[in-house]
């Protein structure tokens, strides 16, 4: 090719940058709805050090919708591996404490969604994601390939690259540009975006190791994680990253940066262990655990999404689940505009929506850590690393129970991963009612606009939430519930999608509350109320982002009744 041809544009309604799981998740969920996308990766996409290991409830609904659950669950975690959490002085030596929970295969879905999590480490996560992406015949690949400049031209945007392999530079004209490309984005970085909060919390190095039948090799019971704690505190923490023969160590630092060698490493993982033993480092990776939020989520036609807007400490499992809620939430917006159904005001509350959820979620990480890491403060006594007796014995039973107790916090949370609200949103319709308690251990169900519309199993392996997903959805509760022809008619008028769906069900109409309740594509509630609104072309400009000026104000009244009919 020469470099006139290499140079010639090529189109894309929306260019992609960054094939990790939030730009797999992108693409696919963009070309499940019908929408052509060009996805780029600087990388040959193969990944060597798993970034991230748990799927968490809300990504897991998602795959539910796009009919990949299976695949996630044969992807190659031994899902028979048990999931305990233990803290110890070493393997060989002391247990303070442990959280016991079942392996993946046995663990049980909990009542507030027809998923649960499901232990997936990265390097088996995107080739599903891939995978699903390549079915649906509309993404376009093109690894091996690094952005080198971008440009926003106001009616389309720019994107040149260049191939790590030839040299060679390719120009792409995309209606629209996401930058998923990591916490260095370049993206980010062209749009000259500042993050907000700790820039760094630890230096830490990751250890991918290989060793068959490390269970063999110690006393302890098997587990998914081990958090190792010494006379110094919190130091390392082990993860059964395929739960056969492959453990992932990170050996955890402060805010000092400093070089780890392999044989450094090697020393610390024999500590762990607690003994000698034969093992094969497969790679090493240092990294830096931050705490910061992206003060904008784009500008203009170019978007940021994933670590690209946000970074957190792994403590938790929220960093990727969080930018695969963002993905979804960008996705049906992007898809709407390009669809020409979406008003002018839509793509905007990406920001306003996604935002505050990474800062919370980024927070309560952070917190995690400070918890996990607080034997550097609080150290127990250090008679209990060494010695034996009656006393020393209750102490560090005494010592593992406070922290076991401090660290549930981080095992429970299916609050920060299903109970996000988009309070105060331009697209959502209040309803007036209080905006629930923000819990993390706990998740109570709520249709109350902005909130994830909830799950109920109408019958046996048919949930509520499987009608979302493509389209507005009106749902109707009861045996004769109200017309609705002025918001069918007003949402062809707009050529927004909407589908009416009746439910006579006891159960979910006394948790949604209300007799009419419409859900967005990504599955958020957008409304609910006994009666339609008296202005139906009003309703549907604001869930579709066109309403602005008094209307749009009147729309958000803080009882929401300016829209309601009397």
């Amino acid at each position: 090719m020469t470099q006139a041809a290499a140079n010639m544009s090529k189109r894309t309604p929306v260019l992609i940058v960054g094939a990790g799981p939030v730009g797999l998740a992108l693409a696919g969920d963009l070309a499940w709805r019908g929408i052509e996308c060009t996805l780029v990766e600087k990388s040959d996409g193969v990944i060597a050090q798993p970034r991230m290991d748990m799927v968490g409830i809300r990504s897991m609904e998602y795959c539910r919708r796009w009919g990949i659950v299976p695949w996630v669950e044969s992807a190659g975690y031994n899902r028979d591996y048990p999931q305990d959490c233990a803290w110890v002085t070493d393997l060989n030596g002391y247990e303070f404490g442990r959280e016991p929970f079942p392996s993946p295969s046995q663990e049980k879905t909990p009542p507030q969604s027809p998923q649960k999590r499901e232990r997936c480490p990265q390097n088996f996560f995107d080739p599903v994601l891939r995978r699903f992406a390549e079915q649906t015949g509309r993404v376009s690949f093109v690894y091996e390939n690094e952005l080198t400049s971008i440009e926003d031209r106001g009616d389309h945007v720019v994107a040149k690259l260049t191939s790590a392999k030839s040299g060679q530079t390719r120009q792409f004209e995309a209606s629209y540009v996401v930058g998923c490309d990591g916490g260095a984005s370049r993206v980010r970085q062209a749009l000259d975006i500042p993050m907000s909060g700790d820039a760094v919390l630890t230096y830490t190095t990751n250890v991918i190791f290989r060793c068959d039948g490390l269970e063999a090799l110690h006393t302890k019971a098997p587990a998914y994680r081990y958090i190792f704690i010494g006379p110094e505190g919190t130091w390392a923490t082990l993860v059964a990253i395929n739960g056969r023969d492959q453990w992932r160590f990170s050996l955890v630092g402060d805010d000092k940066m400093r070089s780890i060698s392999e044989d450094e490493a090697r020393r610390a993982i024999v500590r762990a262990v607690g003994r000698e033993f034969d093992f094969e480092i497969l790679s090493m990776l240092p990294w830096v655990r931050r705490q910061l939020v992206a003060d904008q989520y784009g500008k203009g036609r170019v978007f940021i999404a994933g670590d690209a807007a946000h970074l957190t400490s792994p403590t938790g499992g929220f960093g990727m689940n969080t930018g695969i809620q963002d993905a979804v939430n960008l996705s049906w917006k992007l898809t709407a505009t390009l669809q020409a159904w979406g008003g002018k005001h839509l793509l905007a509350t990406y920001e306003t929506e996604q935002q505050p959820v990474a800062v919370r979620n980024v927070t309560e990480a952070g917190d995690n850590l400070k918890r996990m890491l607080s034997p550097r403060i609080l150290q127990p006594d250090p008679a209990v690393f060494d010695r034996d007796g009656p006393d020393i014995d209750a102490a560090r039973r005494e010592y593992g129970a406070r922290y076991t107790e401090m660290m549930k916090r981080e095992w429970f949370s299916i609050g920060i991963h299903l109970g996000y609200v988009y309070e105060g949103s331009p697209v959502v319709v209040p309803d007036g009612t209080p905006r629930p308690p923000d819990e993390v251990s706990k998740y109570v169900q709520t249709a109350r606009p902005g909130s994830r519309a909830p799950h109920v199993w109408l019958e046996p392996g048919r949930s509520t939430l499987d009608f979302f997903g493509r389209e507005f959805v009106l749902l109707r509760f009861g045996a004769s519930p109200p017309a609705v022809d002025s918001a069918v008619n007003a949402a062809k008028a707009a050529g927004v999608p909407l589908r009416v769906v009746d439910i006579d069900h006891a159960e979910a109409a006394q948790l949604y509350e209300r007799r009419l309740v419409l859900v967005r594509p990504d599955g958020q509630v957008a409304w609910r109320g006994d009666v339609l609104p008296a202005d139906a072309a009003a309703f549907i400009d604001t869930v579709r982002g066109a309403a602005s000026g008094t209307m749009a104000h009147a729309a958000h009244s803080t009882d929401g009744r300016a829209l309601a009919e009397s």
